[in-house]
């Protein structure tokens, strides 16, 4: 008994010590470590606006003296049919294609979504600004002229959900924007004033070439409860809330948020943003995608927000376009 215990005494000195020396070891190698040895690299900034809290901001008014100004953006997209890319109710960790669950999905959106969304805007007489990719314009002519019968507002939200402008050099990411504003502008009559980035997605030159054809705001940016200016090369463009925070994407196939947690969400965001607005003008985007709030268990939810919002006096709801057209004038 009395040698047993020694030799286990001496096996767990032994096992620690061991246990010590791999710690010491491992955290030598440690990027945390490694990091903390050499000086640190300076913070690289945007440099695409100045740092100003909201605090320190003279305060003004929207339009008839209101203090809250609300925008729906639906985003109105297509998908390549053999891509593996684009958001999805399942999995699809191999990347199969054709990927016919999600596809068809996301379909759904298209051919049913979207005028259920449709009816309760109508309803609400609220005019969307729909983030648009530009080959919609040539695979649903029909779905452009009913909205724009409504007198919805078109932003460029690039060619199709299965691209994006990353790796893109100037050259191209310039000829790919200019060729998505014209294609709107042909099939809606007006050329887009904002833009959407695919996935919210930009290269280091987007804005200043954005700025360059005319578009002056974008919602790619979400830091802010205001419009604010933005630092480009030409012309002019303005961050606009587009509130991820509510994104139906994030809330209902991310996070698994059933419609009362989503309703709860959407007038927890609006109530604080109304409350903060008598101190304060603020801006609340709502964020759809007609495959998501558009499906028959969530339309409801969706109706019931806005009901909630138009309760409140003071509540402005305007377009993209206004909403920075209005900015411009009061600051």
């Amino acid at each position: 008994m009395g040698n047993s215990g020694h030799d286990r005494r001496d096996f767990i000195a032994k096992g620690l010590c061991l246990a010590g020396s791999s710690g010491l070891l491992a955290s030598a190698f440690a990027p945390g470590v490694a990091a903390a040895q050499s000086p640190p690299r300076p913070i690289r900034r945007s440099e695409r606006y100045d740092d100003t809290f909201i605090t320190e901001r003279k305060p003004f008014k929207w339009p008839g003296d209101n203090t809250l100004a609300v925008w729906f953006a639906p985003n109105v997209e297509v998908w390549q049919y053999d891509s593996a890319s684009g958001v999805g109710i399942t999995p699809n960790p191999t990347n199969h294609v054709p990927d016919v669950f999600n596809y068809a999905w996301r379909e759904y959106g298209m051919r049913v979504g979207l005028w259920r969304l449709a009816d309760v805007f109508d309803e609400a007489g609220v005019k969307a600004t729909v983030a648009l990719n530009s080959q919609v314009c040539d695979v649903y002519p029909k779905a452009i002229e009913e909205m724009k019968k409504r007198g919805w507002e078109f932003m460029g939200h690039g060619t199709t959900n299965s691209t994006n402008l990353a790796g893109l050099n100037p050259e191209v990411e310039r000829e790919t924007i200019r060729g998505i504003l014209k294609t709107i502008e042909q099939a809606t009559g007006k050329r887009p004033h904002g833009w959407l980035g695919s996935g919210l997605i930009e290269t280091y030159n987007t804005l200043d070439i954005l700025a360059e054809e005319g578009v002056n705001y974008c919602g790619d940016w979400n830091n802010d409860d205001q419009p604010y200016p933005m630092k480009v090369k030409s012309g002019k463009m303005f961050g606009i809330p587009y509130c991820n925070e509510i994104n139906d994407i994030p809330l209902y196939i991310r996070k698994g948020y059933t419609g009362d947690q989503y309703f709860r969400s959407v007038i927890d965001q609006f109530d604080a943003l109304y409350a903060d607005s008598r101190k304060q003008p603020r801006v609340m985007g709502v964020p759809l995608h007609p495959m998501i709030s558009g499906q028959p268990l969530r339309i409801k939810y969706l109706q019931r927000a806005i009901a909630h919002m138009r309760e409140h006096q003071g509540v402005w709801f305007a377009t993209g376009s206004e909403i920075i057209d209005a900015y411009q004038g009061a600051v």
